[in-house]
């Protein structure tokens, strides 16, 4: 490559220094930046005159008074106000300056009717205004334990993506006028109690089994809200004993084993009213017990709602048909565990389950307590017994082995050709 001349090579460092002298001014305008717009003053909405509200009845209504209020240093163009309600509420009108939406329940927020106002006027820092007429809110039949959301901003909210298209309001345009009166609030968002005079019937439903013994049979339950209203706030859950003589081998789902006796949660629908739960378990018959019943019932957490007490535990029934079969194996004594089975032993004898304990001839012992959620082990792991033969096995073939590689040596001693 021929040599660079020596003027360019001089333009050329002259170019990276003035490149270099800009880029240090820009890294320096950019370290300044920051402080610059840490000084710009913003606007700062807070809400205020929202309160709890109690003691409603279904079908009335009630106003909901805010006050929206600056703590900023810089005026707010317009400002937003968007009211949330849970499903027991909704809003009696709406005027043409909000619209509407309804938002389906997901991540463990609740179903919900939002409003999102916009009210075109300026909002001055240290001045307190309210819409001229309040927004009004009514209670349905399923009202019961509800929630009012109150949420100010001074930029335009976005529908929410899991809800349903957003409508306009029909009735006249609400104003956002100055006032005198009312609470300045702290926060830009707040959330009330709205309580109402209702009740729930929850209940619960049992199951007619039948079968032999041996037989897997599907034992089905159900939980209800027979309403009227629905329930936000509850620990309530499904309490399942299966009958005597009988083990799970499919847990329902929602459910969880606590010895033998399981525990049955719910999804949110199932406490909207009419939502249903259903359960839906395998259970094997392990053996005859007579008069043998297990039960369905709720929890007993507080359900001051919920009154009517004679449908909140329903009996499960067994119908076991047919003759015992010859060597059916003994069953818990209403434990409603498995019951051990038959199986061949090192020393030819056998063994067999006695009403849940250890019992009959030499080496008898009952099986471990499965509940349907663990999957049977192999033999190796659940006895450790056949490992003894396959040892001696093992031990023999080594002693074998040896033999034949002793003898093959002497013949070649014998025979060095």
């Amino acid at each position: 490559m021929p040599r660079p001349d020596r003027r360019a090579s001089r333009a050329s460092r002259a170019s990276r220094a003035a490149v270099a002298a800009l880029g240090a001014a820009g890294l320096i305008a950019l370290a300044a930046a920051p402080a610059a717009f840490a000084d710009d003053a913003e606007p700062d909405l807070v809400v205020g005159g929202v309160k709890p509200v109690s003691g409603l009845k279904p079908g009335s209504t009630f106003d909901v008074p805010v006050t929206v209020a600056n703590k900023g240093t810089a005026t707010a163009g317009k400002a937003w106000v968007t009211y949330a309600v849970t499903r027991g509420l909704d809003f009696a009108e709406v005027p043409s300056n909000c619209w509407t939406q309804h938002v389906r329940s997901y991540d463990e927020m609740p179903e919900r009717w939002t409003a999102v106002c916009e009210y075109d006027r300026s909002v001055q820092p240290g001045a307190l205004y309210t819409p001229e007429t309040p927004i009004r809110v009514k209670a349905l039949d399923r009202a019961l334990d509800d929630e009012l959301r109150v949420e100010v901003d001074w930029n335009a909210p976005w529908p929410d993506e899991n809800g349903e298209d957003p409508v306009a309001g029909t009735a006249p345009a609400v104003n956002l006028v100055e006032t005198q009166t009312g609470a300045t609030g702290t926060k830009r968002l707040v959330d009330v109690p709205v309580t109402s005079v209702n009740t729930a019937d929850f209940r619960v439903t049992g199951a007619a089994l039948k079968g032999s013994v041996g037989e897997t049979v599907p034992m089905k339950l159900q939980f209800t809200n027979a309403g009227p209203a629905w329930v936000r706030n509850t620990t309530v859950k499904v309490v399942v004993k299966p009958p005597a003589g009988t083990s799970v081998v499919k847990v329902a789902a929602f459910c969880r084993a606590d010895g033998h006796v399981y525990y049955c949660g719910m999804r949110q629908p199932a406490y909207n009213e009419g939502g249903q739960e259903n359960y839906t378990f395998q259970l094997r018959i392990d053996k005859r017990v007579p008069h043998a019943k297990g039960s369905v019932a709720l929890s007993t957490e507080p359900r001051p709602f919920d009154p009517d007490k004679t449908n909140d535990k329903a009996d499960i029934t067994l119908d076991v048909t047919g003759a015992d079969p010859t060597g059916t194996p003994g069953g818990t004594g209403g434990t409603g565990a498995p019951t051990s089975s038959p199986t061949s032993s090192p020393t030819g004898g056998s063994t067999s389950g006695s009403g849940g304990s250890a019992g009959g001839a030499a080496g008898g012992s009952s099986a471990p307590v499965d509940d349907g959620t663990t999957p049977p082990d192999g033999d190796l792991a659940a006895t450790g017994s056949p490992a003894l033969p396959i040892a001696g096995a093992a031990a023999a073939a080594m002693v074998a082995g040896a033999g034949t590689l002793v003898l093959v040596r002497r013949r070649r001693n014998q025979n060095p050709s």
